[in-house]
């Protein structure tokens, strides 16, 4: 039986913190696990440069985002794991794709309209400082999901779109050329793997509430301690169901701790005893990842051979789709 291709990509233009842990790479990984599972997990550098013209950055990025996924387990025997930016299959397929793709389509792109939204907000002219590249965005989302021909793509909500392009991308292309891709579907997680940050929103860089993965022992201390509570003495009842802390806690314990938990705060566990708690659990559980995350930044050619490694066995998957494609749209050779 074919096992189900599963494909995840993430954007290098940031620092992972435990809400990219909860809601994405933890869940990617123990997926990945799975025997009847394809997978395939990449660094969205390319897309990354839609956003961020900072070198420095993009380049720091794409080895932290490299480190912390081997470092939580990513086993890259059993799942494809690789740079976008290595495999110029994509750059091809983008082409082909958006030679096929139809204006209209990409105006009505969630991104793009947003800009749009802001600029005529703000008084300015309704492309102002939107590029080829944000508006184009969709297109090279689909060329990374159809050069594997991926039947499952985890996205969030926001997502959805973009995966629904791929599937009209990918529409036309066989229709014009024959069947040759996959139609992908969206895999949303629940709501509850999303993380809240320290001010009770969803916990994002946008907001500048978030508390970093694998920086040192005291610096998650810290954050921990920053969480906003409510002014609720110790001794008096606590609800966990509106409590920042206990959202997060429960996102790192066993049901049995949860509960434990939910009995202490109705008990009137004290604020400082509860965050005390949640940085014993979590940072019991990041230890040991912490460790190999800092050996993996210390030794960036090693984590190099690793993505190298990867891109060849993505390439030779890809390379043959490509060749399929430049046959059926009459890139040929003369005989």
């Amino acid at each position: 039986m074919a096992k189900e291709i599963v494909l995840t990509g993430v954007t290098t233009t940031g620092t992972p913190h435990l809400g990219n842990y909860v809601g994405a790479i933890r869940p990617a990984i123990e997926a990945s696990r799975q025997e009847n599972t394809e997978s395939y997990f990449f660094l969205a550098d390319y897309h990354a440069l839609i956003k961020c013209q900072d070198p420095e950055r993009v380049q720091q990025s794409r080895l932290e985002i490299a480190a912390t996924w081997l470092a939580c387990g990513l086993d890259t025997n059993k799942a494809t794991f690789y740079r976008q930016s290595d495999i110029p299959e994509i750059a091809e397929l983008n082409w082909l794709l958006t030679c096929v793709t139809a204006k209209g389509l990409m105006n009505r792109a969630h991104a793009y309209k947003g800009a749009v939204d802001e600029n005529l907000a703000n008084d300015q002219d309704q492309d102002f400082g939107i590029t080829m590249g944000l508006f184009c965005y969709p297109v090279l989302m689909a060329a990374d999901i159809l050069a594997f021909n991926a039947h499952k793509v985890p996205v969030g909500r926001d997502q959805i779109q973009h995966i629904e392009m791929a599937r009209d991308i990918a529409g036309r292309f066989n229709h014009l050329f024959g069947q040759h891709f996959v139609l992908p579907e969206a895999v949303v997680g629940e709501e509850g793997s999303i993380l809240k940050g320290l001010d009770g929103r969803k916990m994002s860089k946008s907001y500048n509430n978030t508390i970093p993965l694998f920086d040192t022992e005291k610096k998650l201390k810290k954050g921990v301690n920053k969480i906003k509570t409510n002014l609720l003495e110790p001794g008096e009842p606590k609800d966990p169901d509106d409590s920042i802390v206990f959202d997060i806690y429960k996102s790192f314990a066993t049901a049995e701790q949860t509960e434990q938990m939910r009995q202490s705060f109705k008990d009137g566990i004290a604020w400082g005893e509860a965050k005390k708690e949640l940085f014993t659990l979590i940072n019991d559980q990041l230890s040991e990842p912490r460790e190999k995350y800092l050996e993996l930044m210390a030794n960036p050619s090693h984590v190099e051979e690793i993505l190298q490694a990867g891109a060849e066995k993505a390439r030779a998957r890809a390379r043959s789709l490509i060749s399929d494609l430049r046959n059926a749209v009459g890139l040929v050779n003369f005989k």
